[in-house]
């Protein structure tokens, strides 16, 4: 039985692996910046850090395997929403239907184009994926909506698991919460 403790970050990386190339990867970056940070409160336990590494280079079945034994040591998966997400039509796609169909694990949708509260999250569906928006429509989906904020992604990443979902599909934080996390609107 996998280990499941894990934080799975899913990103379009838009054909590069260069920070500023105008890819989700900018803030993929960001979140392992804040985790480094000796002096922040933020902590995930990246699942991308526990498997061997591959590059970009590798043969996708090699890809397929080691994305899979990091969504089976996960317990949750941080989806990260941007401008060029819903474009990609492999790996993106991939990862979500493993993560919900396959192991179980909660969603936590993450928009970096918003900094103030979600409280509509159907209202954003023109940037998910069809690969998430499917899994929404089917209810199968356990997703919260967040802003693209350290203290809301702090609190989602350790509150929710394989073993405490979201409560459906179109989860988010009440006003009293987003107020907790210094988050106005």
């Amino acid at each position: 039985m996998a280990y499941r403790n894990g934080t799975y970050v899913a990103f379009h990386a838009n054909g590069t692996n260069r920070p500023g190339g105008n890819s989700d990867i900018d803030y993929y970056n960001l979140l392992k910046a804040w985790v480094g940070k000796d002096d922040d409160h933020f902590t995930m336990n990246n699942s991308h850090d526990k498997a061997s590494a591959v590059r970009d280079s590798s043969k996708k079945e090699t890809l397929r395997a080691s994305l899979l034994e990091r969504l089976r040591n996960s317990k949750n998966m941080v989806l990260i929403i941007g401008d060029t997400t819903l474009l990609d039509d492999d790996w993106v796609p991939f990862e979500i239907s493993s993560a919900v169909d396959t192991y179980e694990i909660p969603i936590i949708a993450v928009y970096t184009q918003y900094s103030t509260p979600i409280r509509n999250p159907a209202a954003l569906r023109s940037r998910w994926p069809d690969a998430l928006a499917t899994r929404i429509d089917s209810q199968k989906a356990k997703v919260i909506h967040i802003p693209f904020k350290k203290a809301a992604l702090n609190d989602a990443i350790s509150q929710f698991s394989h073993n405490n979902m979201p409560k459906g599909p179109l989860s988010f934080y009440s006003d009293e919460a987003y107020e907790s996390f210094g988050i106005d609107g």
